[in-house]
């Protein structure tokens, strides 16, 4: 397969990166660095990547920000970087992702624990896990072509684990191996309009 990785160097996305990359033709894009840039808060700049990216197997996401911060300290600007980055970067890889996708095809995009536990100053971030939960469900009864589309939702993963672990206090680490497994399982699998917990 040719699979496109978005943030393929980072924490998650490297970890996905190393497995595919295996057995497959792997091509990574990140803002800055990788194989290809694209910035996913950035309508044109999701539309140049597919113009000139080919025909492809799968798209997946390990991409997308949103601001943490105590809710009365956010502003209105700090909603919108989630909500351009994160949700709409991802809803945009499936308008334009879809288009260069070969029949069966897959996207997987990412989430996480927030959307169903939240922690303190998450409603940002929590917002946005929810609304592309809600977004995968429908939006898998309407793409053809026999284009798949899932979510993978994790908790905390162990390689992140020094850096929020003070957000996240009682909660397991997931291994980053269990964690993986949940973007096999939408890559290789035949599910469609799922979103994957990996919790505990």
């Amino acid at each position: 397969m040719k699979i496109l990785i978005i943030g393929g160097k980072g924490t998650i996305g490297s970890k996905v990166s190393s497995y595919f990359s295996k057995n497959n033709e792997v091509v990574i894009a990140g803002r800055s660095g990788g194989d290809t840039q694209v910035d996913i808060a950035d309508s044109e700049s999701v539309a140049a990547l597919f113009e000139h990216i080919g025909v492809l197997d799968a798209i997946i996401c390990t991409a997308g920000e949103a601001k943490w911060a105590p809710f009365d300290q956010l502003s209105e600007s700090d909603f919108y970087i989630g909500l351009k980055s994160k949700l709409m970067g991802q809803v945009n890889l499936v308008r334009y992702g879809s288009k260069v996708l070969g029949p069966g095809g897959s996207i997987t995009l990412t989430t996480g624990i927030l959307a169903d536990d939240p922690v303190p100053m998450t409603s940002s971030a929590a917002m946005v896990n929810g609304a592309i939960h809600s977004f995968v469900k429908a939006v898998a009864l309407e793409l053809g072509n026999g284009i798949r589309v899932n979510a993978v939702s994790s908790g905390l993963v162990e390689d992140a684990v020094e850096k929020y672990k003070d957000y996240f206090p009682g909660h397991h680490p997931i291994p980053m191996d269990k964690m993986l497994r949940g973007y096999i399982r939408s890559v290789e699998g035949k599910g469609n309009g799922e979103i994957i917990r990996i919790y505990d």
